[in-house]
């Protein structure tokens, strides 16, 4: 707020982008605190006709400063000054669908096309970012201590190696963390638990012939929600009613197996019945006003314990929060995704970081089946550079971001063998151009075609080809040829091929 108060008085405009809607709320108000109606509003949450209210407030220079979501780099701002980026790590920048681009990237772009300042905040920044800094692309900034001089929580590491043989709610509440939360609650503070899985069973499978219940769309198994009385499946939005039988043999002995937010949210309630219990996924928030709602019962200190995905885990800052206990730090360990050991880092660190934000000293509980895992230890510690250093030399070994360039090909189709017959085209075509041009052969790495981890979803059959590129400049060369000479031989009607460039989603 300091920088965007000098831009404005030297005449710019300023924008700010937030990784979520959900901190928009928070965002906004802090600022219309200060600078009153001379902020605009830009996010999807937005009805039509409010977002067109403020993209011409925005147009007409009625405001100064633009806050919104990854869309809002678009604004209509002129003369901007800065660019401020929150949360610059975080992959929800990234949109994987129609028009793909990283909103974090363009505000670099567009920063540089108007000669402005684009300045990415994280306490746990990528390490495209990171990497950027050290190589002295970025300027680094660096914050070395907490606001007021606050310590960081104690983190205490739980290993559920010891209790995997345990049974019932001791098995993910485990006595380290029930016996912490039942001193916090006792002393009037505030829990935080954080899963990254919602949903009640994430892996329900007949009893009587071991088969899971699985999505008749997707390659993969249905999660049973509760509440809803249905199994869902999480990519396509494919139901089953709860009362339904083995598709394979008929049988109702349905077991539940697998974890989710709903499981646990009932499992406290049931542990600590005096408490008041709520629950912050894409399930508790898809209605209108629904996150605000949860936000405010925790700043009113309504809410005891809330239970909540990654969402939990993106900038807010409730100072009453002085426990957080990590239910299973793993479940985006083993991703085959070169970013994994990142992005479980950055989640644990984050949300790690919403305890002990008051002047109460925080604390927190990790729960993981991986205590010595490089990327576990580093987030214990918040200790980026160590992370870094680890990381580092991993993707430098294998040409993998930021030593190179990644580009993806996603073809998919309905009919499965028709689908696999154009990927294999596709990467023959790769191959081929690959042999012709030595700067190719020399720069260039092709990975596939190979099915996608997720091979079916939405009734669609999943290829992939991964491209990296030790140099961009022969890496567009090669794209312009792929994609816009060989037009006739990739473009099928009934199988798509899409480029993605930087992939986030690699699924």
């Amino acid at each position: 707020m300091h920088i965007a108060a000098k831009a404005m008085d030297l005449g710019y405009s300023v924008l700010v982008l937030v990784p979520e809607i959900a901190l928009i709320s928070q965002t906004e108000r802090r600022f219309r605190a200060r600078f009153g109606d001379r902020v605009a509003i830009l996010h999807s949450g937005l009805s039509a006709g409010e977002r067109y209210d403020q993209w011409v407030r925005i147009a007409r220079d009625e405001v100064s400063i633009a806050i919104g979501a990854r869309s809002a780099v678009f604004a209509p701002l002129t003369n901007i000054g800065i660019i401020i980026v929150d949360e610059e790590h975080d992959t929800s920048y990234k949109q994987d669908s129609r028009l793909r681009y990283n909103a974090r990237d363009l505000a670099v772009v567009r920063a540089k096309q108007q000669n402005a300042v684009a300045l990415l905040g994280s306490a746990t920044p990528s390490i495209q970012s990171y990497y950027n800094v050290k190589t002295e692309k970025f300027k680094g900034v660096t914050l070395t201590e907490r606001v007021e001089n606050r310590s960081l929580p104690k983190v205490t590491v739980v290993d559920l190696r010891k209790s995997r043989d345990v049974r019932g709610s001791r098995r993910f509440i485990t006595p380290e963390l029930y016996e912490a939360m039942e001193t916090t609650l006792g002393r009037g503070e505030q829990v935080l638990l954080f899963l990254n899985r919602r949903g009640f069973a994430s892996y329900p499978v007949c009893s009587a012939c071991g088969e899971a219940i699985r999505c008749k769309n997707c390659d993969i198994s249905l999660t049973l929600h509760q509440k809803a009385n249905a199994y869902k499946c999480h990519y396509c939005g494919f139901t089953r009613a709860s009362a339904s039988n083995c598709i394979s043999c008929g049988s109702s002995k349905i077991m539940l197996l697998g974890l989710g937010t709903e499981k646990v949210e009932a499992t406290v309630k049931m542990l600590f019945p005096q408490a008041s219990v709520a629950r912050m996924d894409r399930d508790t928030t898809r209605r209108k006003g629904s996150m605000i709602k949860i936000l405010k019962g925790l700043r009113n200190r309504t809410i005891d314990v809330l239970v909540g995905t990654q969402m939990v885990a993106k900038g807010h800052d409730f100072p009453n929060i002085t426990l957080v206990g990590i239910i299973c730090a793993d479940l985006s360990l083993n991703f085959p995704d070169f970013r994994a050991g990142e992005r479980t880092f950055q989640l644990l660190a984050q949300v790690a970081g919403r305890a002990g934000r008051g002047p109460v000293s925080g604390r927190v509980i990790l729960q993981t089946y991986n205590p010595d895992h490089f990327s576990i230890l580093s987030a214990t510690e918040q200790d980026l550079k160590t992370f870094y250093k680890a990381e580092i030399g991993f993707r430098k070994s294998l040409h993998y971001p930021p030593f190179s360039r990644v580009v993806q090909i996603k073809i998919s189709g309905k009919n499965k063998e028709k689908t696999r017959q154009h990927a294999q085209t596709v990467g023959d075509l790769c191959n081929t151009l690959k042999q012709k041009n030595r700067s190719f052969s020399r720069s260039l790495e092709i990975l596939g075609p190979i099915e996608a981890p997720l091979f079916k979803i939405a009734k669609q059959y999943r290829w992939q080809i991964l491209l990296k590129g030790l140099e961009v400049k022969p890496l567009h060369r090669f794209l312009h040829n792929l994609w816009l000479e060989n037009r006739a031989i990739i473009n099928r009607p009934d199988v798509n091929v899409v480029l993605d460039v930087d992939p986030i989603f690699m699924m």
